[in-house]
This record gives C-alpha cells, sequence and structure tokens, in this order.
C-alpha cells in the first residue's frame, strides 16, 4: 500500500499484464484457429450471424467463450468478496494463481480439435485479468484491450491542451504506453509463437508470475 492506493494499481504492474495481455492475444491467434480470446465483442457478432443463418454448431463454438468469459468476472467478485478485507491476503494474488495455472494447463493443450478449449480457458483468464485490475493510479484501464484506453488516453491529451493541467498529460502518456506495452507484447507472442509453438503461453505465465512476486513482496512490507 502506498499513498493509499494497492500496488496492483501501479503502472508498472499495468505495464506487464498488458505485455501478458498482447502475448495471449497473438499466441491464440496464432496457434489456435485465428481466434482473438481476449474480447468477446467479435463473437458476439459472429454468434447473432450464425444463428441467423441457422449454424447451431458455430452459434454454439462463439456462445462457450463468451460463457467462459463471464464466469471468469463472476469468479472474480466471488473471490474479491469473500478475501476483500483479509488482513494477510490480498484478492489480486488469488485470482493471479488461477491465471497461472490455468495458462499452465494452456500450454500443455496440443494444437488441433482441442484448439477451442484452449481458447476457452485464454477467454476465462483474461476475463478474470481484466476485471480483477480495473485500475491504473486510480484511473480505470484495460490490460487485454486496447479500445478503452485509446479512448481515454485521447481524452486525457485533449483535456491537457484545453487546460494545461499536467496531471491529465501524464495520464494520456501512461494510457498510451500501456498500448504501446500491449502492442510489443502481441508482437512478443507472435514471435515466440512462430518459434515454439503452443508452449509459448508459458511465458505469459512467467509473466504473471512476476506480478505475483511483485504483489507478494508489498503484502510482506505491509505485515512487517
Amino acid at each position: 500500500m502506498k499513498n493509499g492506493r494497492h500496488i496492483a494499481e501501479f503502472y508498472g504492474v499495468g505495464v506487464v499484464l498488458a505485455i501478458v495481455g498482447g502475448f495471449l492475444d497473438a499466441y491464440t491467434y496464432i496457434s489456435r484457429d485465428g481466434v482473438f480470446a481476449n474480447a468477446q465483442t467479435g463473437n458476439m457478432v459472429l454468434l447473432a450471424l450464425n444463428l441467423r443463418s441457422g449454424n447451431r454448431l458455430k452459434v454454439f463454438s462463439y456462445f462457450v467463450p463468451i460463457l467462459s468469459f463471464f464466469l471468469g468476472v463472476l469468479i472474480v467478485e466471488m473471490i474479491k468478496s469473500k478475501f476483500n478485507e483479509h488482513p494477510k491476503i490480498h484478492w489480486h494474488r488469488i485470482i493471479l494463481e488461477i491465471e497461472i495455472g490455468v495458462i499452465l494447463i494452456v500450454g500443455f493443450i496440443p494444437q488441433g480439435n482441442l484448439n477451442s478449449l484452449a481458447n476457452v480457458l485464454v477467454s476465462f483468464t483474461c476475463a478474470m485479468q481484466v476485471e480483477a485490475f480495473r485500475k491504473m493510479n486510480g484511473n480505470p484501464f484495460a490490460t487485454t484491450m486496447c479500445t478503452g484506453n485509446l479512448r481515454s488516453a485521447t481524452d486525457n491529451l485533449f483535456q491537457y491542451f484545453k487546460t494545461k493541467n499536467k496531471d491529465k498529460l501524464k495520464n494520456a502518456l501512461q494510457y498510451y504506453g500501456i498500448i504501446m506495452f500491449f502492442i510489443g507484447g502481441a508482437a512478443l507472442g507472435a514471435l515466440m509463437t512462430d518459434l515454439i509453438g503452443t508452449k509459448a503461453v508459458i511465458l505469459a505465465a512467467l509473466g504473471l508470475l512476476c506480478t505475483l512476486l511483485i504483489l507478494r513482496s508489498d503484502d510482506e512490507k505491509n505485515i512487517q
């Protein structure tokens, strides 16, 4: 805890998680049937199109990751409600531990007929991450998608030019920074997936582990 905020809201934590978010999007697109598992808007559109055409199998294939995302958000809120006031265990740590475990499972799912299962699990972890890590220095942001970050960055930049408030400029630069790290993570994900295939996702788990260690070290300082 620093300046009234938990370390989960600090910019460095957001940077690592944005890299992981971009990495996972590139990973699922390249190695798991061209699917972007982080955001569900595209799946909802495709579900509607297949409903119209009567393709029930396709409807089911798009509905499952949406349901997985829903469950991921729900589970985060359940864990948060149970551990939010815990004196020693911060609920963000539990979320990261679950994410790491699920991502490691994905790394051992063979490519091919089980790609849908891998995408569902990645969607689940991304839902948990986007729900658990929703603020950066007190401002709303996302680590698994960039549309909202781009809107917030540009809005803060406009407010800076209008008011000359340097805090607005700082916010804008941080948002744009998160976007650039997300893009960098996607580039890294593409490179590593091309090099080592489906096992590349284990590197994303290592990124989550780094975040977990940062949170653990801060919690231990507060206990001492």
